[in-house]
Formats: structure tokens, sequence, C-alpha cells
């Protein structure tokens, strides 16, 4: 009888839910949240604005968004003791340690607790302020400097930048930010969104969800692809070893980093507002060679293109982060930033209509056998 079950490893092709939040088109390299092309979201909006796009259904208005932005700023604070965690662990790699302190606020803060759909979002919004807090805190302790308090005149981006660094971005800088934010917002059911819903499934509340993501985010195969991209660069150098690079790992049958996507046969929508911003940022910053050793792999990968081998969007977001001046282990915890408001309305439609998610194995061990005690075996 189990002979003729089929096996979708990895639950590829599965359809598990419906969701109304983000559609992809892997074929012909689409991408929307809640019916709005990336494109214009990217080009047109800001991260605050598609934050509560995701988290409320519709574009908000003027006094919608004040409020909204009001509530964002207002929770940029955390309790005393996940400062002394974060000293505690800061020689840790930075998503262990934003892992352990957003566990930790689960303890601190009673109203996280709490698991009704309002609750659920008054967590979320806290916890959308709070993650960049946390990362910026742990930068900052472990490279022995003062705490930077946050600025309530910036905006999400622009003061994770500032608690960072300590030292305001440019406006070209700050909107770059809030440009990767909003393209690592949601993704539909990647591996750290289902985790996430595999724990709201049980009843759990928000903060076990978000850390289950954070957990499932930090496996390389997920959230480290920018880290990688970076590596693969410095390893080339310049941009005239790009082709002799591609033509030697193709030739050895290995991946080149930055391109494919388990979703998109095409390019992935979201590359080319990070490729031009890489360009530009390059030009301020003094070092334009990135962009073109980038440029440089594009060119040799253009042939593999019909294999769906396409550039995708963490091949430039690495370099983005390099040009800052932030350490690659600061990668991963960048992308759990933007992909915040995913977590939540993820975690809201799996409550909506919540059901036990728990698939079958099809056992494939020994046949029934009789027990032997120890003295026989």
């Amino acid at each position: 009888m189990t002979e003729n079950v089929k096996i979708n490893r990895g639950l590829k092709g599965i359809y598990f839910e419906r969701s109304g939040v983000s559609h992809i088109d892997g074929t012909k390299g689409e991408l929307s949240y809640r019916g709005y092309s990336i494109h214009d979201l990217a080009t047109k909006s800001t991260f605050e604005e598609v934050a509560y796009l995701l988290i409320f259904g519709e574009l908000p208005n003027t006094e919608e968004l004040s409020d909204f932005d009001a509530r964002l700023k207002a929770a940029r604070h955390l309790p005393q003791e996940i400062y002394q965690i974060i000293e505690a662990t800061k020689s840790g790699h930075p998503m262990d340690v934003l892992r352990t302190a957003t566990s930790a606020l689960a303890a601190l803060e009673p109203q996280s607790l709490q698991l009704g759909e309002e609750a659920f979002i008054e967590n979320g919004i806290r916890l959308t302020s709070q993650l960049p807090m946390i990362i910026a805190a742990h930068e900052t302790l472990r490279n022995g400097r003062t705490l930077v308090s946050p600025d309530p005149n910036l905006s999400h981006a622009a003061n994770w930048l500032w608690m960072l660094k300590g030292e305001v971005p440019s406006a070209d800088a700050a909107r770059l930010a809030d440009v990767d934010f909003i393209l690592h917002a949601e993704h539909g059911s990647n591996a750290s969104s289902f985790a996430a819903r595999v724990t709201i499934g049980t009843e759990a509340n928000l903060h076990g969800a978000v850390v289950t993501a954070l957990a499932t985010l930090a496996g390389p195969a997920h959230g480290g692809a920018a880290e990688d991209v970076m590596k693969m660069v410095m390893e080339i150098g310049t941009p005239d070893k790009a082709a002799d690079y591609v033509k030697a790992k193709r030739a050895a049958r290995e991946p080149v980093t930055g391109f494919g996507h388990r979703v998109y046969r095409a390019e992935d929508p979201r590359a080319r507002h990070m490729r031009e911003g890489v360009r530009k940022l390059g030009q301020e910053m003094g070092a334009p060679e990135w962009y073109e050793i980038l440029q440089g792999v594009v060119d040799a990968m253009k042939p593999y293109a019909r294999h769906g081998l396409n550039v995708n969007v963490d091949f430039y977001s690495g370099v983005v982060y390099q040009l800052h001046g932030i350490p690659m282990d600061l990668y991963v915890p960048i992308f759990a930033i933007g992909r915040m408001p995913g977590w939540i309305i993820q975690c809201l439609e799996q409550q909506r209509g919540n059901i036990l998610i728990r698939p079958l194995t099809l056992y494939n061990g020994p046949e029934m056998r009789p027990f032997k005690t120890l003295k026989m075996r």
C-alpha cells in the first residue's frame, strides 16, 4: 500500500494553506505584496508603509501612517535586563544573541504572552522596533563602545544605521537600507515563515514563533546567501578575474553564490533595486570596484540563465552592507529586521484559521520483529 505514496521531499510543490499576503510567479519573475508590485513598493513606498500594508491589508492614509509610525517609535526601548544578557553573550554569533534576547523578552514583558489578534499586532510592532535595537546594542557592546540611544526623528531604517554606527546616515544610504527592508519584508512560505506558522499552529505566542523563525533563518541554506556572496567577491578580488572565477566554478560543477532560487526561474524581481543601489553607494563611498566585480560575475553567468540560474536579491545585499562597514556576521540579522512584518502577518493568518500543522513521514524501517532481552543480544 505504501509503495504508491508519493514523497515530496522538502514539501516541494505542496500547497498547505491559502494566503492573501504575497504572490510569487517564479516563471515570470514577479512578486507582489497584497496586490502591489514589488517594483512600485520599492520605488514609491517606505518600510513603514509596507509593514502597515502587510499587517493590516491596505496601504495607510496619512493619519494611519502617522499613528503606526508613532507606535513603532514608541517601542524603541529594551528592558535593562536585555542589555545584561547581551553583555553576557557578546562573544556569541549575532544570530544566537538575537534569538536569545528575543526569547528573554518573552519572559520580561508579560504582554508578550497574550494570544489575541490585537495582542499579536501590538507585540509584533514592538518586536519590529526591538530587533534592530538588539542587533545594534550587541555590535556596540562587543566592540567596547558606548550604547547609542534611538532618535525619534529618524525613520526605522535611518535609526537602525544611526544606532549601529553612531552616525546619521546620508539620505541615499538611509533610503537604500529602507529599500532593502522592503524587498525582504515578505516572501510567502519560506523556511522561517513556515517554521513560525508551525509554532503558531500549536497555539504558542508570537514571541515563541519569532524565536523559531530566527533559529530557522540562521541556517546558511536560508539566510546566509548575502554573506556568501561577499566572501565570493573578496575571493575574486578584481573585476578582471570574475570571468575566470565563474569558468572555474562551472568546470568543477560547483554553484556560483547568488544565482538561482527555490521559486524563481527568471531573475529575482527584487534584485534590480539592490543593483542600482550598490552602484550608487559604491560611488558615494569611493569603492566602485565592488559593483564592477558583481557585474563581471553577472556577465559571465549569462549563458546559464536559460537553466534558471539568474541573480537573486542576496547577490547585491552583501555588498551594500560591506560598503557601510557592517561585519559579515550581521548580514543575516539584518535580513531578520526586514522580515519581521512578514513573520507577523504569516502568524496572524495561521492564528485566524488555526490548525495544527502535522505532516506525515513514510516509514521505511525494519518490519515488526520480536524483542530480545539484554542477555540474549
